[in-house]
């Protein structure tokens, strides 16, 4: 059950927030799958190896990574998307925070669970709760991909993106000029 946690080389850099933005949804998407791969695997073979290493690697990616993702949106690009379009961008943004909420709200039911997990305590999760977290974070996704980036990006100038960029890597206590580690992801989240 592999929880895929080396990313892509060419994965976009600080010097493209938005592309960063995008990729974080697509490993967003990688633990979740994971996810759903765990709560199957779990009535077969228990807390083995592989699910505690699963659990773990979910742990880590949305206590750590998703949270900074989130924040990057909140604190970087909403209020830039607001000032550059006034009154046109509020409902979206609105819906965004709210889902964020509702997002945060979930993985804090669902973290405990995972713990025990990690922890070779508890052998099992709810598919109905697996299901909820996954459709909750897919609608998200797409609102984002589909509204929020592609609006962004119309809106913000080199200036807006450089700074932005230099807020996320600000965020994770990266220098933004600063080149990646050989093999590793350019960015988590």
């Amino acid at each position: 059950m592999s929880n895929d946690l080396l990313s892509d080389p060419a994965a976009p850099g600080y010097d493209d927030p938005l592309g960063m933005l995008s990729a974080c949804h697509g490993r967003i998407e990688r633990q979740l799958a994971t996810l759903a791969r765990l709560q199957r695997h779990l009535p077969e073979h228990g807390c083995d190896t592989d699910a505690r290493a699963a659990a773990r690697g979910i742990l880590r990616y949305f206590d750590d990574a998703a949270p900074n993702h989130h924040a990057d949106e909140e604190a970087s690009v909403f209020p830039r998307l607001r000032a550059a379009l006034p009154g046109r961008a509020d409902t979206l943004l609105a819906e965004l925070e709210r889902e964020h909420r509702t997002l945060a709200a979930n993985w804090r039911r669902l973290r405990p669970l995972l713990a025990a997990i990690a922890a070779g305590a508890r052998a099992n999760l709810s598919p109905k709760q697996v299901a909820l977290v996954r459709a909750a974070y897919a609608a998200h996704i797409a609102k984002e991909e589909d509204e929020l980036i592609p609006l962004a990006a119309r809106a913000f100038n080199a200036a807006m993106l450089t700074a932005i960029g230099r807020e996320m890597a600000a965020r994770r206590g990266v220098d933004p000029a600063a080149p990646a580690p050989a093999g590793r992801r350019r960015m988590e989240a």
